[in-house]
């Protein structure tokens, strides 16, 4: 089959427009931009793989990875070899946000799995509908996404954790009212229990224990302050099913009681 190659030497998508679509291509699928483009290009593989050339070299892109190609760089991608590619893209003109990502021609990251992959789409999903309809203030919204997607690089690259413990974290953050089984955790992300103990420790600085309950606590003092909660029904939102643990672990993280805080705050 010949190759589906384009020729491309375009200054870019106009300042307030931008361009979005959703691609599921074979591996004829090739396009060149020897004289690049005035604006940005993000890429997110859905499934399949797909490459990049710049003068910097080749990258490849998998299920899983964002892709940010910076503006001015002459360009060629296209599906790898023997492969499908199925992704979604946006054009855009740079933000401000942009800065605090590594300075490269084409940055490939990988995004860790679960709640992060989930936003990437979703955020994608939001960027492909409201530019298709382009109702009342759809560029600013898609902005929004855009620098939404930029954020979560931005702190996942900073923060350089290994994938199986953001996932971790994740899973404690969706269950913090449900018992947590540290086993369980293991087997979700391939490690055993105590390999898993050990690696979260080293990444995070405490148990996984000690975390959620100093998550769980925080929560409790939100629920009080902020939605009238008492004390006892704080700490049945968080998960402790007995209240005098939950009332020896808040005054050791708050430094008053559950009741005398919830007071403190002005609440009867």
């Amino acid at each position: 089959m010949a190759p589906h190659l384009r020729n491309e030497d375009e200054s870019g998508t106009p300042y307030g427009n931008l361009l979005s679509g959703h691609f599921a291509m074979d591996d004829s699928y090739v396009l060149r931009r020897p004289n690049a483009r005035g604006d940005w290009l993000m890429v997110y593989t859905l499934e399949g793989q797909g490459y990049f050339y710049t003068p910097e070299g080749r990258k490849e892109t998998h299920a899983g990875q964002l892709v940010l190609l910076r503006a001015g760089v002459p360009h060629e991608y296209g599906t790898v070899k023997g492969q499908q590619w199925n992704f979604v893209w946006i054009h855009f003109h740079k933000l401000m946000e942009m800065s605090y990502l590594p300075q490269e021609e084409v940055l490939v990251v990988s995004i860790s799995e679960g709640y992060s992959q989930k936003r990437v789409v979703s955020a994608f999903d939001h960027i492909l509908y409201l530019a298709r309809e382009r109702s009342d203030y759809w560029y600013a919204l898609c902005e929004n996404s855009i620098r939404e997607i930029v954020l979560l690089i931005a702190q996942q690259l900073q923060t350089r954790r290994d994938p199986r413990i953001v996932l971790v974290l994740q899973k404690l953050s969706q269950s913090m009212q449900e018992e947590i089984k540290i086993h369980e955790l293991a087997k979700e992300v391939g490690l055993s229990s105590s390999r898993l103990s050990h690696l979260f420790k080293q990444e995070v600085g405490e148990s996984i224990t000690r975390y959620l309950n100093r998550m769980r606590i925080k929560q409790a003092a939100l629920f009080m302050e902020h939605m009238g909660r008492s004390a006892t029904e704080a700490s049945l939102d968080v998960g402790f099913n007995n209240y005098n643990h939950f009332a020896a672990l808040f005054r050791k993280q708050i430094g008053v009681s559950p009741r005398a805080y919830r007071k403190d705050k002005g609440m009867r």
